[in-house]
């Protein structure tokens, strides 16, 4: 019995210890059990990329794109933001968001860039004028200064207005420019002009003067721009009680007086219209 333990045991030994069959299909092979070991080095295996290999053409655009970004300087801090307010009112000449409020306390605009002043209407009727020279302007004429022509009419001297002018905005703060050519017809002289105060468009008033004698049409022109002064300073209000009805029948009234005076070389008889503190009427007339 022992004997044959110790057989069955040794054939069982073999058993296991002996290579397994070959099969008999071609190409496929086997290898013993339990595998050999081998000192092939293990390989370190990366983890796969997040997306596909990208194309020579688009390694190269990376490339250039990273040198550029290296060699570029550093961007400056970013300024902070305006206020809301400061921003809107930087945005305008005069602030508050108004594209025409004035510039200044004065009420000036700042001219625009190359201004035609024969076609533009820059700055009308942006903003009143201050306090101080709206006084100067509105301020009741004196009496003293109105004149009288024979037949009646009163008015301010243009002189008069130039004063008023230069008190309201200051020698060179207002100007005349014309807006038509000079038209010279057969007895009649004009031309259009429109009158600036610092910077703004005020008023248009075509100026006009008789003539007659082609050698005073100079001394006519010169007319024409006053008379023309005279009419836009209508819209300044300057001297508007010469235009008020009844200031004129007042004025004539107190200050005036209607003669009788002979045109000496035709003798003829005529009503005529002077100012009390004048003189009386010499040549042609006589009172």
């Amino acid at each position: 019995m022992a004997s044959r333990l110790a057989s069955r045991t040794l054939a069982h030994a073999r058993a296991a210890l002996a290579p397994p069959p070959r099969t008999a299909a071609r190409g496929v092979k086997t290898t013993a059990w339990p595998p050999r070991a081998t000192t092939t080095p293990a390989v370190l295996r990366t983890a796969p990329p997040a997306k596909h290999a990208s194309t020579a053409s688009d390694i190269e655009a990376e490339l250039r794109a990273d040198m550029a970004g290296a060699s570029a300087p550093p961007a400056a801090p970013a300024a902070p933001a305006a206020p809301a307010s400061a921003s809107a009112s930087a945005s305008t000449p005069g602030g508050g968001g108004d594209p025409f409020a004035p510039s200044s306390a004065d009420g000036a605009l700042p001219d625009a860039p190359g201004t035609d002043w024969s076609k533009s209407y820059h700055g009308l009727s942006a903003a009143p004028f201050p306090k101080e020279v709206a006084e100067v302007l509105l301020a009741p004429i004196d009496p003293q200064d109105v004149e009288m022509k024979p037949d009646g009419l009163i008015y301010l001297p243009e002189i008069k207005y130039r004063r008023v002018l230069n008190r309201a905005f200051g020698p060179g703060g207002w100007g005349l420019a014309p807006r038509s050519e000079t038209n010279v017809g057969p007895k009649v002289v004009s031309r259009e002009y429109a009158l600036v105060c610092l910077g703004r468009l005020v008023a248009v008033a075509r100026g006009e003067q008789e003539y007659f004698d082609p050698n005073g049409i100079p001394t006519a022109t010169e007319a024409v721009k006053s008379n023309a002064l005279m009419r836009c300073c209508k819209d300044l209000g300057v001297a508007s009680e010469l235009w008020d009805p009844r200031f004129i029948r007042e004025f004539k009234a107190k200050f005036c007086v209607e003669v009788f005076a002979e045109h000496l070389p035709t003798k003829k008889k005529k009503k005529l219209w002077r100012r009390k503190d004048q003189p009386k009427f010499d040549y042609p007339y006589k009172e």
